[in-house]
């Protein structure tokens, strides 16, 4: 596991925790739980610079490179869409839709480590 795993796995299970909480206490979505969610892209958009400039610099994907970009690509769309959910459907349950998404990254990153490695 590199770096970049560590720093998904910490921003998404505060972001999912944050969620589920709000979520739990019946509140609707409001700017902390979605500024979570954009932590969780902006962590994942630091994973994608990183994922480029090691490709760039030489270093080979051990795995597929169209399954890694494709993992990549589908779990950078996933907080965006969580936002986009939250922000039209302003309930409690918006809440659980985004605290899917730090979960779903943390999984994805996980699988992406092994398609890297």
């Amino acid at each position: 596991m590199d770096g970049f795993f560590y720093i998904i796995l910490v921003v998404g299970l505060v972001s999912t925790v944050l969620c589920a909480g709000a979520g739990i206490l019946r509140k609707a979505p409001n700017d902390a739980t979605i500024l979570s969610v954009a932590a969780v892209e902006l962590s994942l958009l630091v994973y994608l610079v990183g994922s480029i400039v090691r490709v760039a610099t030489g270093e080979r994907i051990a795995g597929e490179p169209w399954e890694f970009w494709g993992y990549l690509a589908t779990a950078l769309l996933l907080p965006v869409g969580a936002v986009y959910w939250a922000i039209l459907e302003r309930t409690r349950w918006s809440n659980f839709v985004l605290a899917a998404v730090g979960v779903t990254a943390l999984v994805m990153a996980a699988r992406m480590n092994q398609i890297w490695y």
